[in-house]
């Protein structure tokens, strides 16, 4: 079946991305979140309570050649040769998080949320986090382009 075929496909072996980006305030806890996972299954979720907003969740497969761009992404950006360590840490303002397993390689990021590049530049390791900071927006990118493309309702 196409889950078998997809699950074999070297492209989606031992490779699994998540990114969250969020905080608890007010409206309750607030936040985006998005995984690709092993299987090629995208999981996306966005909770907003602000003007009783609810749950947005949308899950789809993707395939190999997806996943593929998804690992080219990652590595051209070089996001592994970076370290967490000086970026600001999470606070009531909230937090974000990057995790990347890649065969037997597991990083992962913690960082406060990011307003704009001047956050970026103002902080102990702006190179690194600049690099965190553009392969995020990348990534969303791709991620909100997916959604549009699948789960267009009225077709142009």
């Amino acid at each position: 079946d196409t889950y078998t075929r997809l699950r074999h496909h070297p492209a989606m072996e031992d490779f699994y991305v998540r990114y969250y980006v969020g905080h608890k305030g007010k409206f309750g806890h607030e936040f985006l979140e998005f995984e690709f996972r092993p299987d090629g299954k995208l999981r996306y979720a966005n909770n907003s309570n602000y003007k009783n907003d609810k749950l947005i969740r949308k899950e789809m497969y993707v395939s190999p050649e997806v996943i593929a761009e998804v690992k080219r992404i990652i590595a051209d950006s070089e996001i592994t040769k970076e370290d967490d360590r000086e970026w600001p840490e999470a606070d009531r303002i909230g937090s974000q998080e990057l995790e990347i397993v890649t065969g037997d390689v597991h990083t992962s990021f913690t960082t406060a949320k990011i307003g704009s590049l001047l956050d970026v530049q103002s902080s102990k390791d702006p190179e690194g986090l600049r690099v965190f900071y553009y392969l995020v927006q990348d990534l969303k990118c791709l991620v909100f382009s997916l959604i549009n493309l699948h789960m267009k309702i009225k077709p142009i």
